[in-house]
């Protein structure tokens, strides 16, 4: 859903927007047992979109390389990252366009967090690791419920993912299932914390590197971000921003 919904914005983009950009849409076809690789070809075909599909079996290399029962992701996005560098550098490209949401950027920061050490998300645009291409998220900032409803409307043909996305123990699942908890119970959490990640004060958190405590300096200065020692913090009601989706 989240790769069609990417696409279907991005066509409309370029018939709309004052920006000239060419498209190629890439998928990877991983040789999984039963996978329907005639489905997105002729879906691609009909929209009259240039598209690649590239076949490599990675199925095969991590069923071998990672023992019964434990998590298959790791190997298998090394190996999709590295397919995927060299793709777009045949095919020319200099812009990769992911399809992770608002919500998978929440699972990413709280799976660093919780899991890492670090408190890490994903950006909705940095350079790739090997310094070759400008990796984009056009849909950071959209909920994941919203790209369900649109792939129904939409009648997106779902392709599901046996190779991992069938795995019970995923880190990734369990966070996931929190999330979803925690916005049924609290509405508008989700929404607050995904402000948080782009209202950050370096200053009250620990990072030494972004703050340097120990070159700290009095001011005589008044700051609203300065200590307020015992000071409860106050927090508002959370409250879901009024958001209205067009159909256009």
């Amino acid at each position: 859903k989240d790769s069609y919904g990417m696409l279907d914005i991005l066509l409309k983009m370029k018939a709309r927007a004052p920006v000239d950009f060419e498209l190629v849409a890439v998928n990877l076809d991983q040789k999984q047992p039963g996978f329907p690789d005639h489905i997105l070809p002729a879906y691609l075909k009909e929209l009259g979109v240039e598209f690649h599909i590239e076949t490599q079996d990675t199925y095969s290399i991590v069923k071998d390389k990672i023992p019964e029962g434990k998590t298959m992701c790791s190997l298998c996005s090394r190996l999709r990252r590295g397919i995927l560098y060299r793709v777009a550098r045949e095919l020319k490209c200099n812009k990769l366009a992911l399809g992770h949401h608002r919500d998978d950027i929440l699972q990413t920061f709280f799976l660093n967090m919780f899991f890492g050490g670090k408190l890490k998300g994903m950006p909705p645009k940095l350079v790739s690791d090997n310094g070759e291409f400008m990796v984009i998220r056009p849909l950071a900032y959209v909920a994941e419920s919203d790209l369900i409803r649109w792939a129904a409307h939409r009648q997106f043909p779902i392709i599901p993912c046996t190779l991992c996305g069938s795995q019970e123990n995923l880190q990734r699942l369990q966070v996931g299932n929190m999330l979803r908890e925690w916005q049924k119970k609290h509405p508008g959490r989700i929404e607050n914390m995904f402000a948080a990640l782009q209202n950050v004060v370096p200053s009250h958190l620990m990072d030494a590197q972004l703050h340097g405590f120990k070159d700290l300096k009095i001011t005589g200065i008044e700051s609203d971000d300065g200590d307020k020692a015992f000071d409860e913090e106050e927090f508002k009601e959370a409250s879901l921003p009024g958001i209205q989706v067009i159909s256009m």
